[in-house]
């Protein structure tokens, strides 16, 4: 019962998209005189860039959390390997973090062009 619930929703949310995404005409319909950009490429730059630096924050953060929680897992499943594991984490997560504070530079960089 649950499975064609959630079958009928999706089926839905499908017909709407394709609803929105077929229909541009209608969605960006443009009066006489106006130039007809949806948004510049300045505000593209900040866009692309503010949406760039957010995913790799959170990404970054997923990862990081993740290793975390494995490692506190495996701490508590062979204590007398914590020191390694411990080591092993720590060096991850700081590699993990390096390309997340690239990402997010090369993302500001975009809007700061």
């Amino acid at each position: 019962m649950k499975r064609t619930r959630w079958g009928r929703l999706a089926a839905g949310l499908t017909i709407a998209g394709a609803a929105v995404v077929l229909s541009p005409a209608v969605a960006l319909a443009q009066g006489a005189g106006e130039s007809g950009a949806l948004i510049t490429s300045n505000g593209a730059a900040w866009l692309g860039g503010a949406i760039g630096a957010g995913l790799a924050i959170i990404g970054g953060g997923a990862g990081i959390g993740r290793i975390g929680g494995s490692a506190v897992e495996s701490m508590a499943r062979q204590p007398s390997a914590a020191g390694q594991i411990s080591t092993a984490m720590i060096i991850t997560a700081a590699m993990i973090e390096g390309a997340t504070l690239f990402a997010v530079v090369v993302g500001m960089m975009a809007v700061l062009k």
